[in-house]
């Protein structure tokens, strides 16, 4: 097997087998780092702030991280099966241009998490470097540029790193906040409502990266065991969030409204005197899951304008890409006051409603329809098997959203449902089982999946 260039040259084809490499205990570093990270405590905080009490609220961020990973680990086998990134898969459910939908979400909820990186990281970089927010965001962006544009390799070098400081940084943060622990955290248990929607929070984060999840697998072996590619995943990603909320939780129990106003300056406060290592630590903590946007949305971009999945010259194609993804997240990052944080992440959160639909019909398609055998050449053609669009489930992903609204209760909208049910919300739960038992009875039709697709051709 040769060795695999530094510099990524695939794109959206199909990875060959000769040019497979890695070993799965990658997954396990990469979605660790992605997850343990100052955005993840910041999320945790909100257990608190919704009325939580600190045990109730571990509670119930452990339990939704552990039941969201699951829908978000089992993305990641299809990556070494297939050979394929994840978005292009949706082809083989929604059509050739009919997975366009699904790709338009994703790509803007990877600008939305880019902007709100930079305003996280700007000021902070600003603050250590002693310079205007300006330079901090700049500088944030292009460290963010330089690992996207490698692609793979280096994003999975960087992940291993970034796991292990991350966990120093933050095992020395929560040793700091343990010794406050017998302060008052907070006054009352809260209401049973206020720990179904910290539930809801912390899986809608896991399902946050299922348009992600086999990018960063399919170029592993396709000997790779599924068992182990999910569980390394699983692991990596739900546990590390749970630990990392669960912290933020603490922390914002004793200070709210720090955590929330400056998290990486309250946070590296706790321990004066590694002031200034923790802050970088807290900062290259934000790296893997930042240079995942521009990476993911190139490949997604990609996918919604390919024929045939193979671009020539791809390396200078993502690096232009990621430079101007790059470009048009550092405008609109200097363009947003720094206030505007909490509303601009609940803009990008509410987008999760629209993927739920998405990963509930992807891996009811992959793992009951189907069973892991799919025309991958097919999945790459305009004409191929799978058609342009495939109407009945972009119907059924669309009708579902519709379906999900009255269970939500965001800071933009609260459904009537989620209302009645004293601000609960389970619009992710009501999305998972709606949009995966329409399209498994459609699939499953006494016509048969195979006479729908000859005709879809």
């Amino acid at each position: 097997m040769a060795r695999a260039p530094v510099v990524e040259v695939r794109s959206i084809e199909h990875i060959p087998d000769e040019e497979r490499h890695g070993r799965p205990i990658s997954l396990l570093t990469l979605w660790f780092a992605s997850n343990f990270q100052i955005n993840g405590l910041v999320t945790g905080a909100v257990a608190i702030a919704v009325g939580l009490s600190v045990p109730r609220a571990l509670l119930a961020l452990a339990l939704g991280n552990l039941v969201g990973g699951l829908f978000m680990a089992y993305h990641s086998a299809q990556g070494p099966k297939l050979g394929l990134p994840q978005m292009i898969q949706s082809r083989a459910q929604f059509g050739f241009f009919g997975a366009l939908v699904p790709d338009a979400v994703v790509i803007v909820m990877y600008l939305g998490f880019a902007v709100a990186g930079g305003l996280v990281a700007g000021p902070a970089i600003a603050s250590a470097l002693s310079t205007s927010r300006v330079v901090g965001i700049v500088v944030y962006n292009v460290v963010v540029l330089v690992v996207a544009a490698v692609g793979y390799r280096l994003i999975h070098a960087v992940s291993r790193v970034i796991s292990a400081l991350s966990t120093i940084a933050f095992v020395a943060i929560a040793v700091a906040l343990s010794r406050h622990l017998h302060l008052p955290a907070t006054g009352s248990a809260g209401t049973l409502g206020a720990f179904v929607l910290v539930v809801s929070v912390a899986a809608s984060w896991q399902i946050t990266w299922a348009p992600y999840v086999s990018d960063y697998s399919r170029y592993l072996p396709r000997s790779t065991s599924t068992s182990t590619t999910v569980l390394l995943t699983y692991v990596g990603s739900a546990v590390g969030a749970a630990l990392i909320m669960a912290l933020g939780a603490v922390a914002a129990s004793l200070n709210e409204t720090a955590v929330n106003a400056n998290p990486i300056g309250f946070l590296a406060g706790r321990v004066p005197s590694l002031h200034g290592v923790l802050v970088a630590l807290l900062l290259l903590s934000l790296l893997p899951a930042s240079a995942e946007s521009p990476y993911g949305a190139f490949l997604t971009a990609l996918s919604a304008v390919s024929q045939g999945g193979i671009v020539r010259a791809t390396r200078r194609l993502r690096v232009l890409f990621v430079v101007v993804f790059s470009g048009v997240s550092l405008v609109l990052t200097l363009a947003l006051p720094a206030t505007i944080l909490t509303d601009f992440e609940n803009v990008i959160l509410f987008l999760l409603y629209l993927l739920v639909p998405w990963t509930a019909i992807n891996l009811t398609d992959y793992y009951l329809v189907r069973r892991g055998h799919y025309d991958v050449a097919g999945i790459l053609e305009a004409h191929g098997p799978y058609g342009r669009i495939r109407w009945v489930p972009l119907g059924i992903y669309l009708a579902t959203i519709v379906v999900e609204l009255p269970f939500v209760n965001s800071s933009l909208y609260e459904g009537p449902i989620a209302r009645a049910l004293g601000g609960a919300d389970i619009s992710w739960i009501v999305g998972l089982v709606v949009a995966a038992a329409a399209y498994g009875i459609w699939a499953r039709r006494p016509r048969g999946m195979s006479t729908e697709l000859a005709e879809a051709s």
